[in-house]
């Protein structure tokens, strides 16, 4: 680099983005949202707030392995480091190629995030970045290096240093600064340091061994080994406080043959297939999982529909409340939690607010059902991706020990929709139909969010892909653990190329083959998603690829002597609602299986139907004649329906057969309804109506509830609906990501501010130099050069205040002076202005090469 390029290297972090170009600046903005919230005024404001502790752990944790590896390495590296002596503290002495050919990606991703400024021989990190990542006895390095041999011997004597140096066969100086830099330059030098370290004794040497990855601490006592005092006498050890002693870090990259890292991972590690079934498989299984997620749903959902379970007073749904629901739904309650948040996060479940606060089904739940079934599970499925409540930490607890419940609070997990997004992801780059291994998965998400995911399993990131794909498969996203077409579509992802036929599995036995075309260091690039594609489009095209797998709703049923219905598919809505009324469901599959029996009978004559009515609805929806015992069934219980009357009078039974009363009252079990004969034909209750109703429904009689007037009281399900409520909001994982838009405006708004901050002007006596004051003028004096610059078309520099009375500075190309306002051009704003002249606290012409 010549002396003139030198001259111009940047001196800050806002001199280094003053030299970016927009697209740069966008880049910057685009990968850290915080800088934009709110919109900086000009550069130096942006680069403050980019060297913020809180903005930088941000911008940390968004690193993959590799280029926070490289970071750590640059915080080790002397400040500022050339690009040749980062690459070797990456690369090592053997010069790894994968490390560089990974390199410059790393080192493009720390510029672009302004976490690494200067230029390639004077490369400098930002200082809180290194103040996080450098090594101190406080917070250990990531590279398990201690101090540099000037840190540590910082607090030593002149006379120790210089015996140091002659135990290491060095001269003598005539100062410790000197000293310091003779015994470094010894132990950065491999052939000097081979030498020396060719004399050590073995047990030395061990010591030396057990430091070298660090941690470099360790203990001595007032009175070392000869092992230890051989090091120590020669610096190879250093002591930093009373009975510790530490390993410089020159000699540490010494014995790491130059490598910052013991583990350098350049390369994301593979995400390995677990089996591989065909794409038609694949579907069809997913295809079916997603139709039984909507009957999940309508199930839990019709459970409720006379109010649901209460609302604890803390918020959520109480443990009994969910093992019932769990029961109802025949699913363990893990799952029944899911289907539960998976309703509410779709808004077709809520709260209804009443003084009695109950769970209920949302009016949003009747319009849903309407739909067709793809475009009902594409609504579900958009809400569990987008959706930061998470259904995995019920059970667990929060911050202050306290159980975390259904539907209750403390459920967000910001990163949940991320975490999603991206393991369907990683299942789009496989081949067709192939699965991934979970553990191989979750290694991929560790390196690329390196400091967000831990070393172990148990970490919030690697729970939420675990819990990921689970409900990718409970949802039909996924079908035998591989990602469906319909799943592709719904995450954006172009339909890929086909895959080879050779080497792929069937489902034909466990001796097939699993596909051989990944290779570890060349993964095979993954379908890029659409970047075009709104949300909206991939759900609907998601759904066009599922209905046809769909099973279509059937119009029959298939009778049976047993008193049994069996339907072989889903039924269409009014047949299934019917049904529901006048069966009860026995069993669940492929096919269901309805019983008839009294009580179901007679809850579809208590909804109004007629006997009639029901012999004509089986004859029409079955395909075989309607068995003589269902017949009968029906005709027994409508015989018997309504002959006794039940009304409040408490409560009374009459009935035109008084020697049927006197059976019920000559039952043992009516003791509990207290009755007595008011008349021949009638009984008098201490209960209730609908108590008396149940009890001598227990007793095997059928008896109908009537009106203050006389007439059959016809008793329909009742569907309780919350109010119309909103779904849940997803809670942020920070500040969404800026649009091309909003990106324009700030970029063109900060280039203004900036351009105001930092314009040079000439020098005045009101003014005489750039100390960061507002420019101060008399009034004549502003009027005198606002008109002059209207005549000659001169940019000015002005101070003003606005009537909230804040100050700032602005750079304005007047156009006209008139009525003590000033209409100029403003660069700061863009826009064309206008300004009240009093407010001008003075102006000042720009020098000529700026004006």
């Amino acid at each position: 680099m010549s002396s003139d390029e030198k001259q111009v290297a940047p001196r800050s972090l806002a001199e280094a983005l003053r030299a970016k170009d927009d697209g740069s600046l966008a880049a910057l903005l685009r990968a850290r949202p915080d800088l934009i919230t709110p919109v900086p005024t000009d550069l130096t404001q942006l680069a403050t707030r980019a060297g913020t502790r809180a903005s930088v752990i941000r911008a940390l944790e968004r690193l993959d392995r590799f280029t926070l590896q490289t970071a750590e390495a640059l915080a080790v590296a002397p400040e500022p480091a050339d690009r040749e002596t980062l690459l070797a503290l990456l690369a090592g002495d053997e010069n790894d190629p994968a490390v560089v050919g990974a390199f410059p990606h790393a080192l493009a991703a720390l510029r672009e995030q302004a976490l690494v400024w200067g230029p390639d021989d004077r490369l400098r990190l930002v200082r809180t970045a290194r103040e996080l990542l450098a090594p101190s006895p406080q917070h250990p390095s990531p590279t398990g290096l201690g101090p540099t041999v000037a840190e540590a011997t910082s607090g030593m004597s002149p006379g120790r240093i210089q015996e140091i140096l002659t135990a290491a066969g060095l001269p003598t100086t005539h100062d410790a600064v000197s000293a310091v830099a003779s015994l470094t330059g010894l132990f950065t030098d491999r052939a000097r340091m081979a030498e020396l370290l060719a004399a050590a004794p073995p047990d030395s040497l061990d010591v030396l061994s057990r430091l070298v990855w660090g941690p470099p601490y360790g203990q001595v006592t007032a009175d070392p080994a000869s092992r230890l005092r051989w090091l120590l006498d020669r610096g190879l050890l250093l002591p930093t406080a009373p009975g510790t002693v530490v390993l410089p870090r020159e000699v540490a990259l010494h014995l790491r043959a130059g490598r910052a890292h013991r583990d350098t991972q350049p390369l994301p590690p593979a995400v390995e297939p677990a089996a591989t079934h065909r794409p038609q498989v694949v579907d069809t299984t997913a295809a079916g999982q997603a139709y039984t997620s909507l009957a999940t749903i309508e199930e839990l959902l019709k459970d409720w529909d006379e109010g649901g379970p209460a609302v604890l007073r803390a918020g959520g749904l109480s443990v009994r409340d969910l093992k019932r629901t769990a029961v109802a739904l025949d699913v363990p309650e893990p799952v029944a939690a899911f289907w539960v948040e998976l309703a509410y996060a779709a808004g077709l479940l809520a709260s209804d607010g009443e003084a009695d606060e109950r769970y209920a089904a949302t009016p949003a739940y009747d319009e849903w059902l309407e739909l067709p079934a793809a475009a009902r599970w594409t609504r579900l499925a958009t809400a569990w991706l987008s959706a930061t409540r998470t259904a995995g930490v019920i059970g667990g607890r929060d911050a202050k020990e306290r159980t975390l419940s259904a539907l209750g609070p403390g459920l967000d997990r910001s990163a949940a929709p991320e975490v999603r997004h991206r393991v369907l992801t990683l299942l789009a780059a496989l081949p067709e139909g192939a699965s991934a291994s979970p553990d191989s998965l979750v290694a991929r998400l560790h390196w690329e969010r390196a400091l967000r995911g831990a070393a172990s399993s148990d970490d919030l990131r690697a729970r939420l892909a675990r819990w990921t794909l689970s409900e990718a498969e409970s949802l039909g996203i996924t079908g035998r653990g591989a990602l469906s077409a319909h799943g592709r579509a719904l995450i954006g992802v172009q339909p890929s190329a086909a895959a080879p036929e050779t080497e792929t599995e069937t489902d034909s036995g466990p001796g097939d083959k699993l596909p051989v075309h990944h290779h570890r260091h060349h993964p095979a690039p993954p379908p890029q998603p659409r970047s075009a594609a709104e949300p909206a489009s991939a759900a609907a095209r998601a759904g066009k690829l599922l209905a046809p797998l769909l099973p279509e709703p059937l119009d029959h049923v298939l009778l049976q002597a047993d008193l049994t219905a069996v339907a072989p598919g889903p039924l269409q809505r009014p047949l299934a609602d019917t049904l529901d009324v006048l069966a009860d469901v026995e069993s669940k599959g492929g096919a269901t299986v309805y019983r008839f029996t009294p009580g179901s009978v007679r809850r579809a004559l208590d909804a109004g139907r007629s006997a009639s009515d029901l012999h004509a609805f089986l004859s029409e929806h079955s395909r075989t004649p309607v068995p003589q015992p269902l017949t009968y069934l029906i005709d027994d219980v409508a015989r018997r329906h309504g002959h006794l009357r039940i009304g409040s009078a408490s409560a009374y039974v009459r009935c035109d057969d008084d020697a049927l009363l006197n059976e019920i009252i000559a039952d043992k079990r009516s003791q509990g309804l207290r009755l007595r004969r008011l008349a021949p034909t009638v009984l008098a209750a201490q209960a209730d109506p609908a108590t008396l109703l149940e009890g001598l429904r227990s007793m095997g009689f059928a008896p109908a509830a009537e009106s203050a007037e006389g007439d059959v009281l016809i008793t329909r399900a009742h569907a309780h609906r919350t109010p119309p409520r909103t779904a849940p909001e997803p809670v942020p994982d920070g500040p969404p990501s800026p649009d091309t838009t909003l990106l324009g405006a700030a970029i063109r708004a900060i280039r203004a501010g900036d351009l105001a901050s930092t314009t040079p002007h000439k020098p005045t006596a009101a003014a005489p130099g750039r100390n960061g004051t507002l420019p101060r003028t008399t009034s004549a004096e502003t009027l005198a050069t606002m008109q002059a610059a209207v005549l000659t078309g001169d940019t000015l520099w002005i101070g003003y205040v606005n009537a909230e009375g804040s100050a700032s500075q602005r750079v304005i190309a007047p156009i006209k002076v008139e009525g003590g306002f000033v209409t100029a051009y403003d660069h700061t704003a863009d826009e064309v202005r206008t300004y009240p002249l009093h407010r001008v606290t003075g102006v000042a012409e720009l020098a000529d090469e700026q004006a």
